[in-house]
């Protein structure tokens, strides 16, 4: 079976949409869907960028060293 995804592929749609009296356009709508997946597509890549961010990855070390450095220190009993 052949690979029919287009990875990082820029999408050209061919609906050009149909003139409404308003002055917008209507588009079919696996146009719209397809330009929503690909709006997707570009976020989740963003995300996916940020989340392997050094400094993203090290914020778990960054809060244990804070709650270390913040533990109240035990009283000595007389």
């Amino acid at each position: 079976m052949t690979d029919t995804r287009h990875k990082d592929c820029l999408w050209r749609l061919m609906d050009n949409g149909e003139p409404k009296a308003d002055g917008s356009r209507s588009y079919q709508n696996t146009t719209i869907q397809l330009a929503l997946l690909m709006d997707i597509r570009d976020e989740l890549k963003r995300l996916n960028s940020l989340l392997h961010c050094t400094n993203f990855l090290g914020i778990p070390n960054q809060l244990r060293r804070i709650r270390l450095n913040t533990n109240k220190k035990k009283r000595k009993v007389r």
